[in-house]
């Protein structure tokens, strides 16, 4: 194996940096908040459709 390989490898393994700690933070947020909108949207366009169609029945 390649000294330097080794010495990377290592550095990584054994290291306390967590630079990558924030963007999977970051990824867990964004799919939170799509989720709480999709749900949102959902709920909102029932109730508009549901809206829609009795106003549409009233005035035929």
């Amino acid at each position: 194996m390649n000294l330097y390989v080794m010495k990377a490898w290592l550095q990584a393994r054994f290291s306390n940096t967590e630079r990558g700690a924030s963007m999977i933070e970051y990824v867990l947020l964004a799919a939170l908040i799509a989720v709480v909108v999709i749900g949102v949207v959902t709920l909102v366009g029932r109730s508009t459709s549901t809206k829609f169609s009795s106003v549409d029945s009233g005035l035929q």
